[in-house]
């Protein structure tokens, strides 16, 4: 199909931005917007909504990994296809969520996913330890002080048995950040697992003159900890390079980002803090979030 420039949108297929959001909701869910009368949980995983017309919509929550292969998201798209007319969405804590009209489809949903080993446990709703939330760790991030997924797994191994019961006092949300630039969410969770750098950046003043834009890494600092100096490299040359005031350096890498001859990373450096309330809960000083 050609261009017309009179309707220049006829025919367009692009993956800029997200579908409208009602193009893909589940009939019973999309018919009743805004008419939703109560929920219940009626066990650990499953929710019953009940609309003002009777309609009612089961939801069966079940636990994921946030890096999942893709093997593992076709199964769950046979499953979704299988009991739920293809209908699934994943929660903002990577939960995976089925949605059913009734409850003989419920029952035969939760059967078939009890049937697939711990693949695909219940849970995750009311006073449970619900999912770890995490960041990229070693995947991806280039400033992290610790792995992301391999700690949620250990953690998770341990308090397994909280997420398919409801017997807390209240729901318990966990997450994990890798560094304290803290894109997990650790800031707003219960209990914060936080990967914390303890040593000032190193300067490679071998690269540092070829890699960097100096004035762009010494603005990159937030509390100014990084100044302009002269420094010789491993040839006996002179160069411009920066020195950093340790003191000051609160360990963020900003700096690292803005200029790879900065390096924070450090196996005897790195570390993990455990924060109950949070990252911003009364550990030092009172509640407040970052700049």
């Amino acid at each position: 199909m050609g261009y017309d420039p009179k309707n220049p949108m006829e025919g367009r297929i692009t993956d800029l931005g997200p579908h409208k959001y009602d193009t893909m909701m589940q009939p019973v869910i999309k018919e009743n917007k805004g008419k939703w009368l109560y929920h219940e949980i009626l066990e650990p995983g499953v929710l019953l909504h009940v609309a003002e017309g009777g309609a009612e919509c089961y939801t069966v929550r079940v636990g994921s990994p946030r890096l999942i292969s893709i093997e593992h998201i076709r199964e769950i798209c046979d499953i979704a296809d299988a009991h739920c007319d293809g209908f699934l969405r994943f929660t903002t804590r990577n939960n995976v969520e089925f949605m059913v009209d009734s409850k003989e489809k419920c029952d035969a949903l939760i059967a078939d996913l009890k049937g697939r080993g711990n693949k695909f446990p219940i849970g995750g709703t009311g006073a449970c330890v619900t999912n770890i939330v995490h960041t990229q760790g070693w995947v991806h991030c280039h400033t992290p002080a610790t792995d992301a997924s391999g700690p949620v797994k250990a953690v998770m191994d341990d308090l397994f048995e909280y997420f398919g019961s409801m017997k807390l006092p209240a729901q318990v949300r966990i997450a994990l950040a890798c560094c304290l630039n803290m894109c997990g969410a650790v800031h707003a969770s219960d209990i914060a697992l936080l990967g914390v750098h303890r040593k000032p950046p190193m300067i490679d003043n071998d690269r540092i003159t070829g890699v960097c834009e100096l004035p762009l890494a010494i603005a990159a600092c937030p509390l100014g900890a990084i100044k302009p100096a002269k420094a010789t490299n491993s040839q006996g040359e002179e160069i411009k390079s920066v020195k950093v005031n340790a003191e000051r350096c609160m360990f963020c890498g900003n700096c690292y980002t803005m200029c790879p001859a900065m390096p924070l990373a450090d196996p005897e450096g790195d570390g993990m803090a455990i924060l109950v309330g949070g990252k911003v809960s009364n550990a030092k000083s009172a509640p407040k979030f970052s700049k």
